[in-house]
């Protein structure tokens, strides 16, 4: 373990035997560090926090903060990360309230940038990029691959789905689908993130079926509930629609009140 002198850990902080600590920074009460994480200078992690393997955590970073919510009155809510994420610059990661599920969680593999925000009882997948600035209110749900553009901004309460792509300055004011680029502010959509989803694998024919699946969701001038009715008949062929089945379906008092990118 390797800590410098001047960093502040607190009693009751479980740091793994390979856990790095840079000076000045604050380790609070309740926090945990599985191996092999690296904390920069003057970075602050509080607590209940728990971080997964290999996180790296820069310089002015404040991880596991209190939320930012004025009905909270210091109850004992928790940040959950997994492993290998990028924390960097002056981020913010705020910890969950009661008004919700207790908890903000973090997936895996996830990059941070500079001066990104993380609001309360937020959900963020596995592998999704946050360029500067972007920001999330509190309980947004980010699916794996999303990447938000720098400036972006997710209001409170809505959801970006797997594999979307959120234009640097949107401003997302309702759900975002699975696949879709959205831009502007308000946000609406644009395209189909197809540069991201070649990166990631996925054949020729997939895009093309996920394109169709675009237009008849936005194209079509169809009504909402036939357009999922035609996405639910041809995803039993193409099973690639599934994911955004899915999300379309997702309790409809919550669409009702929220909607999505029209």
């Amino acid at each position: 373990m390797a800590i410098h002198p001047t960093a502040l850990i607190a009693p009751d902080a479980q740091l793994a035997p390979d856990v790095e600590v840079g000076a000045y920074a604050v380790i609070g009460a309740g926090v945990r560090l599985a191996e092999g994480c690296w904390v920069g200078p003057h970075a602050v992690i509080e607590g209940p926090t728990t971080l997964g393997k290999g996180n790296r955590v820069f310089q002015f970073a404040s991880i596991g903060g209190a939320p930012q919510d004025l009905k909270y009155q210091g109850e004992p809510t928790r940040l959950e990360i997994g492993d290998g994420n990028v924390f960097r610059e002056n981020c913010t990661i705020n910890r969950g309230t009661t008004k919700d599920q207790l908890v903000t969680r973090i997936g895996s593999n996830n990059m941070f940038m500079a001066g990104s925000h993380v609001g309360h009882d937020s959900v963020v997948g596995s592998h999704c990029v946050f360029a500067n600035a972007a920001t999330l209110g509190g309980h947004v749900h980010i699916g794996d691959w999303v990447h938000m553009g720098g400036f972006a901004a997710v209001h409170q309460f809505c959801k970006v789905g797997a594999h979307a792509f959120v234009a640097n300055n949107t401003a997302v004011t309702r759900d975002v689908p699975p696949f879709v680029m959205a831009v502007g502010r308000p946000a609406e959509p644009h395209s189909v993130n197809a540069e991201g989803l070649k990166r990631r694998g996925f054949s020729p024919e997939q895009i093309r079926n996920i394109r169709g699946a675009y237009r008849i969701l936005y194209r079509s001038k169809l009504k909402l509930a036939d357009a999922m009715g035609e996405l639910t008949r041809l995803s039993a062929q193409q099973p690639e629609l599934a994911p955004l089945v899915e999300f379309l379906n997702d309790s409809t008092p919550r669409r009702e009140r929220v909607g999505i990118v029209r």
